[in-house]
């Protein structure tokens, strides 16, 4: 469906916003978006979106009586954004948009030398430039030294998370384990993990061979689809890894998206991630990464955990949460600042070390409902909302978008 623009100025007069109604009404025009502002000299200006094209014959109609009627009336052009997937099958065009990992490693990757490991990421990688919306998420054989691997992270972990994880973390874990889904003894599987996830809150994962830029990877979660890898880690340092990994994406992400207030505010993240400028993507990314990353709650037991960086690393999990010094290896204390999220778009942070400061939120739902007041509030060109019956995005003002980069 086309959308047209109009920026209309009318005297200011009482009754002036229903007589101006009155005109889109008697030609059956739907309006999908009306914005006032006053402007000089008493007059009021109205920016209307409304399904239609100017050559319909009613929207024909419609425009010939308003230059009739009110003080100005100008069609505005399109607006132009960065391109943005509209629906949830575009994502097929930015997944293999990778900026590094899959099957080619770094000389300082742990796995660089060990040619059984690269061929293994090899075939992981191209299960995932292979796949395509809707099909199954292809099932992994992992190796005697992978599942070792798991094993290891995921005890460890599941010890210090009965300590410092949230509690709907810990809640969504004992149901996974109880339904057999994780286990030390097997990695789980990405589709497993999706048939978990759709039926509580309609987010899903999708295969990825590594990492995405920020604006392609944000978008995703437009859709409640979170891009995944399915790699694991080299077993000579299996509490290290240079990227996301099977034991970050699955321990720390993955569980956090069967909550309805996080899966909200993810997606929150997402819409306002479509058509962003760069400059708001950035903003957009660190939001992301202070609290899908490393956020943490105030409780009245202390700090906890739902950031998947902290979910999924023991060593920063007890540095991060834990009272007493030392703890993750050392004695230094991070900074625990409230959860604003005008501050934490500005908050930059490193990448290869603890992080020197967290932000913490009162709840899951105070960090959902600041982070939607913050987007609402962002200098957005036009309003996107996700259509699950269609799984496609629907935006109120008429927009084109650059090409594909």
């Amino acid at each position: 469906m086309e959308r047209l623009s109009l920026l209309i100025e009318l005297r200011d007069h009482p009754g002036a916003l229903h007589e101006l109604l009155g005109y889109f009404l008697a030609h059956s025009i739907d309006l999908t978006h009306i914005e006032s502002r006053p402007t000089q000299g008493g007059d009021m200006s109205f920016y209307v979106d409304f399904i239609g094209r100017p050559e319909d014959q009613n929207v024909t109609a419609l425009l010939h009586e308003l230059k009739e009627s009110v003080s100005s009336l100008t069609i505005l052009d399109e607006r132009t954004v960065p391109w943005f997937p509209r629906h949830v099958w575009e994502l097929d065009q930015i997944a293999n948009r990778t900026l590094d990992a899959g099957a080619g490693l770094e000389s300082d990757h742990p796995g660089f030398s060990d040619q059984a490991y690269r061929e293994q990421r090899a075939r992981i990688d191209q299960l995932a430039r292979n796949y395509r919306h809707g099909q199954p998420i292809p099932r992994v054989e992992y190796s005697t030294e992978e599942a070792e691997t798991w094993r290891t992270v995921y005890e460890a972990l599941r010890a210090e998370h009965q300590e410092f994880a949230c509690d709907e973390y810990q809640q969504i874990m004992a149901e996974l384990e109880h339904q057999g889904l994780y286990r030390a003894d097997e990695v789980p599987q990405a589709q497993d993990m999706t048939n978990f996830l759709y039926p509580r809150t309609g987010f899903r994962l999708r295969p990825v061979a590594g990492l995405l830029n920020s604006r392609d990877f944000l978008n995703g979660l437009a859709f409640r689809v979170f891009f995944s890898t399915q790699y694991l880690r080299h077993h000579s340092r299996p509490t290290y890894t240079p990227e996301p990994d099977v034991c970050h994406e699955l321990i720390g992400h993955a569980p956090m998206f069967a909550d309805p207030a996080f899966a909200d505010f993810s997606q929150e993240i997402g819409l306002a991630s479509l058509g962003a400028s760069d400059a708001e993507i950035e903003r957009l990314a660190r939001c992301y990464w202070h609290t899908v990353e490393f956020g943490v709650i105030r409780t009245n037991d202390g700090i906890k955990a739902y950031g998947a960086g902290l979910l999924s690393s023991s060593g920063e999990l007890e540095y991060a949460c834990a009272d007493y010094r030392p703890a993750g290896g050392t004695k230094d204390r991070p900074e625990i600042r409230d959860w604003v999220p005008d501050a934490a778009a500005e908050q930059g942070f490193p990448i290869t070390e603890y992080q020197p400061i967290y932000f913490a939120a009162k709840s899951l739902n105070h960090a959902r409902l600041t982070m939607r007041e913050h987007c609402r509030n962002l200098p957005r060109m036009f309003y996107a909302r996700y259509v699950e019956a269609s799984q496609s995005i629907w935006v109120d003002r008429a927009v084109r978008t650059d090409p594909i980069q």
